[in-house]
């Protein structure tokens, strides 16, 4: 299972999600407010991942430890 730490982020705020995996890549769809948001994990050998939750609209670049960011930026919806 990969992108744990925003998995659990997802259960405590009690937002429902659906999580897949393919080729080592974890992948996360929700939506909130009736915003459809995703992240999706690079391959491995790329470490990274792209989200959509700062900018509904737009997709961004997550480097490092993404899911620290990520969790970073929904903890101040």
């Amino acid at each position: 299972m990969r992108l744990e730490r925003i998995q659990q982020f997802l259960k405590e705020k009690q937002i429902p999600y659906e999580y897949s995996e393919n080729d080592g890549c974890g992948g996360i769809e929700f939506i909130r407010r009736g915003l459809a948001y995703h992240i999706w994990e690079y391959p491995p050998e790329e470490p990274g991942c792209s989200s959509n939750v700062r900018s509904w609209g737009r997709m961004e670049d997550y480097d490092g430890d993404y899911e620290a960011e990520i969790i970073a930026v929904m903890a101040d919806w």
